[in-house]
């Protein structure tokens, strides 16, 4: 379908004159003289309306996994809205495609996982693991379980729950965050803070700083940790191998709820259902959003274990939480729509084993380039760490963030949709991405490099760099 005929300029200026778009440095938008205006997209190709087609490595943002131009996702929508456009959940109702998504989710999670609560975004269901956690406790009398640990850059979200759950210090900066009762222990991001170190020692290390912080502050205290089995937003952290085994035999040593923050991960991004499958261990509470509609309605969800479920029916009484379009009919149509075409298409095998190795192969190739400090990849997730010396980890300027944004913003003009965190880029693909399309990636990533080199080594050695 052929985009409407826009006046680009005209939508520019009302941008910048009305429109505050997410997590931007508005300064920087106005002094653009407006967003980049994206008119339309189709399969794994985005294009704006000055006429250029960018392949979207970072499927929409972590989200667009069957890829764009689903006319079925479309009639779904189209023919619940015209049955039943909306109806709430607080009023002892439900809509059918509310209830029949959550019987999918629950038999797609597994296990002791068969009860979902919906919301509209990942930052809404972490608040409600936030809530539900802490009700959960006091409903079995453990007044003093509130307190959550979780890891430094990593992402829960962008409410002040979510912030505060999430790691990142430039994002606690807005708002005076975190919220008390929210710890942060180290990531087990082996680049920046195991770099040489022993993969088995790094795993124990990584693990042990979350044990040591339930001592710290008494197991009787700590409610849970949530971590994201592969952190997205801080610059796809693949975990070492053994470290999930390890997190979750701490918490069922101290009684602690295990969080899966899925939002990033879950719906075949890594090349199973849901990355807690992956790394084989079983949470308590699972948050996922994103992947489940593909990005085409706004909607997120978090499953539930069956033991929190019966101490919240036997004693919690009435859960007061939830969202005006808690369970919407219209995005859980599309949501149901969106999982019956990935499971017919075989997408997650498709990852697991067709796209996700050939990326990583493909992603082998920059290996050698004198930028490239280490690639890494997991299913149709990966990342370019940069770095100015090879066969180091020491960064342009001697801090990270400098170089990210330059290599990024040099993707962009050559054709290619990434991301730049600090010193990364990361790509996050369709799933239905082709293996041309793989291929066109790495080449442009080859060329940006090529390209950023020159400014890369301009920059002055002790410049303090920014956040990317």
């Amino acid at each position: 379908m052929a985009a409407r005929n826009y006046n680009i300029a005209e939508l520019r200026r009302l941008d910048v004159a009305h429109h505050l778009p997410a997590q931007a440095n508005y300064s920087e938008i106005e002094k653009l003289g407006g967003s980049r205006i994206i008119t339309r997209a189709d399969g794994s190709t985005i294009y704006d309306g000055d006429g250029n087609a960018i392949l979207d490595g970072m499927a929409g943002l972590w989200c667009v996994n069957v890829g764009y131009g689903r006319e079925e996702l479309v009639r779904a929508a189209a023919e619940q809205m015209q049955e039943l456009p909306f109806y709430n959940t607080f009023f002892k109702t439900a809509t059918p495609p509310t209830v029949m998504l959550a019987a999918k989710l629950a038999e797609l999670l597994g296990g002791k996982l068969q009860h979902v609560f919906f919301n509209s975004s990942g930052s809404e269901a972490n608040d409600t693991v936030f809530r539900m956690v802490r009700h959960y406790w006091k409903a079995k009398g453990e007044l003093n379980r509130t307190i959550f640990i979780s890891r430094w850059n990593a992402y829960h979200g962008s409410t002040v729950a979510g912030a505060s759950l999430g790691g990142m210090k430039h994002m606690h900066v807005i708002g005076g965050l975190p919220i008390p009762g929210v710890e942060h222990v180290m990531q087990p991001y082996a680049f920046n803070e195991g770099f040489g170190e022993d993969e088995e020692k790094f795993a124990a290390r990584a693990a042990q700083e979350i044990e040591d912080r339930i001592l710290q502050v008494g197991p009787e205290n700590v409610a849970a940790f949530i971590g994201e089995p592969v952190q997205g937003a801080g610059g796809v952290i693949i975990p070492p191998k053994g470290y999930w085994k390890r997190v979750e035999a701490i918490c069922k040593r101290y009684g602690v709820l295990l969080v899966s923050d899925e939002v990033i991960c879950g719906f075949g991004r890594l090349g199973s259902w849901f990355g807690f499958q992956h790394f084989g261990v079983t949470p308590d509470l699972v948050a996922m959003a994103k992947g489940l509609s593909s990005g085409y309605l706004p909607i997120s969800a978090v499953g539930v274990s069956d033991e929190i479920v019966q101490v919240l029916r036997e004693k919690g009484g009435e859960f007061v939480h939830g969202y005006t379009y808690s369970g919407h009919p219209v995005s859980a149509a599309v949501a149901l729509k969106n999982l019956e075409i990935i499971e017919r298409e075989a997408l997650v095998y498709r990852v697991k084993t067709d796209a996700g190795p050939y990326f990583a192969d493909a992603l082998k190739r920059l290996e050698d380039d004198e930028l490239v400090g280490e690639v890494r990849s997991l299913g149709l997730i990966g990342a370019i760490e940069i770095v100015a010396k090879k066969g180091t980890n020491e960064r342009f300027t001697g801090k990270e963030g400098k170089a990210g944004p330059i290599v990024r913003d040099t993707c962009i003009r050559n054709g290619l949709m990434v991301r730049g965190i600090r010193d990364s880029i990361v790509m996050c693909p369709p799933l239905i991405i082709t293996h041309a399309e793989i291929d066109r990636m790495i080449d442009i990533i080859a060329r940006s490099l090529r390209e950023a080199e020159p400014a890369l080594r301009a920059l002055p050695a002790d410049d303090p760099g920014g956040l990317g």
